[in-house]
């Protein structure tokens, strides 16, 4: 009995894990086709990105990150890589 119930939860936690791994394939396509759909119907980037950007000239790479993650709602890693790539553009 033990054997089928540590079978059925190893088979359970594949599931899921595969399960999100599809979601954040499809959320990654799905926020691609927003930008391009912004960028062709002419929306401006985040307010908050022009505060981003300001901290960063002033060298306040922590700062930055700080407020995206405030901000947006971002894990300290989402929080780090938006900002990375706000730096990237510059």
């Amino acid at each position: 009995m033990n054997t089928f119930f540590e079978w059925f939860l190893f088979v359970a936690v594949i599931f899921l894990v595969l399960r999100v791994v599809t979601l954040e394939q499809r959320l990654k396509q799905m926020t691609y086709t927003l930008k391009q759909i912004g960028k062709q119907v002419g929306v401006s980037e985040r307010a908050i990105n022009k505060d981003i950007k300001d901290l960063l000239k002033d060298g306040k790479d922590i700062e930055a990150v700080k407020l995206a993650r405030e901000t947006l709602g971002l894990s300290l890693v989402e929080g780090k890589q938006y900002v990375d790539e706000l730096k990237a553009e510059e």
